[in-house]
């Protein structure tokens, strides 16, 4: 089992692996204890008043894992379904309730971006094989698991989290302006809040924090360290290629990507770096409004920022057992919407 994976819950209450199958999981391995939300059992279609927080095959599938928003499920010794809940989190807490339709939309926006990276990155692989459901599915889960279930390759995961910032904000604008620099990387003087970096965008890594800590941003440097030279110059490349290609992309959509985290993973048999987890989504990007974009103050955005404001506005930023209100919730699920309608055409 991959070393980032934390038993929260009780083995008892989880299918195990099939015995003497390794596998690889394609995202950050946290085995959470979930409060009682909706399931996806034997639910009817899902609608936007209902947020479906946790998943149950009813045995149709061995869990191997329930991250922070996405549950794992092995189909055999080379492939997992992954699937993508409407739990939410922020600063390392996972709300109490979830946001209606977001597991669909984070997926339908992943395959988009799938596409529109392998049209322009022939030699790119990535871990997404199909969104048809296994056959071991029953009937009366599949209208609930579509679009929000992708079968996937088993990797084994790069344990750093390849960030990519085209603009200085969030916390590269704190850091900044404290110090001068980001991720401990020297950057010109005298840039503004939101602007974009003279020299291009820029690679930032950070560490996978294990359960209960948070992310560590670190030097590209502590990243060769902990994945190697050979993987770490491949993951700082390519992750620079495909946000520039992304970005270009997002901006004749009306979109500006501030910046975006990707994952990648290692084929065993080939040795290959392969792109794997989400990718481009309101959940691991930050997506600006083009046509409001203003240098000198933060922006509006089609992401998960609208959350995390409300949560420090209301003082509970990192704190546990907090419910969003219903306005909140439907404002957050706006965003996404938007992002995705924005980003695919709505299809």
């Amino acid at each position: 089992m991959y070393s980032c994976l934390r038993h929260t819950t009780p083995l008892a209450l989880i299918n195990p692996p099939i015995a003497g199958v390794q596998t690889f999981i394609p995202f950050k391995l946290l085995l959470y204890p979930r409060p009682s939300h909706p399931s996806i059992v034997s639910n009817p279609p899902q609608t936007m008043a209902t947020a479906y927080t946790q998943t149950d095959l009813q045995g149709a599938l061995p869990l191997i894992a329930r991250g922070k928003v996405r549950d794992l499920y092995e189909i055999d010794d080379k492939t997992l379904l992954f699937i993508a809940t409407d739990r939410i989190s922020a600063y390392d807490v996972i709300m109490e309730n979830g946001i209606p339709n977001k597991g669909i939309l984070l997926t339908l926006c992943t395959r988009k971006w799938f596409e529109v990276l392998t049209t322009a990155l022939p030699t790119l692989r990535t871990h997404f094989l199909t969104l048809d459901l296994p056959p071991q599915i029953p009937e009366s889960l599949r209208p609930v698991l579509q679009n929000r279930s992708m079968q996937v390759r088993k990797l084994r995961i790069l344990p750093i989290e390849a960030i990519v910032r085209g603009y200085i904000t969030g916390s590269a604008w704190k850091e900044y302006q404290t110090h001068g620099t980001v991720h401990g990387l020297p950057v010109k003087a005298g840039l503004r809040e939101s602007e974009a970096f003279p020299d291009g965008p820029i690679y930032t890594p950070s560490t996978k924090a294990e359960l209960g800590e948070h992310d560590e941003n670190i030097h590209p440097d502590k990243a060769v360290e902990i994945i190697g030279e050979k993987y770490a110059a491949i993951v700082a490349s390519l992750s620079v290629q495909l946000y520039k290609i992304a970005h270009e992309y997002a901006l004749t959509r009306g979109v500006i990507i501030a910046d975006t985290k990707f994952e990648f993973g290692v084929d065993e048999e080939t040795g290959e770096v392969v792109l794997a987890d989400e990718v481009l989504t309101p959940d691991s990007s930050r997506f600006w409004p083009k046509d409001s974009y203003e240098i000198g103050r933060g922006q509006a955005s089609f992401d998960k920022q609208f959350l995390r404001d409300w949560l420090v506005k209301e003082g509970l930023k990192g704190k546990e057992g907090v419910r969003m209100s219903d306005e909140i919730a439907e404002k957050t699920s706006e965003k996404y919407k938007e992002a995705w309608e924005k980003i695919t055409g709505g299809n």
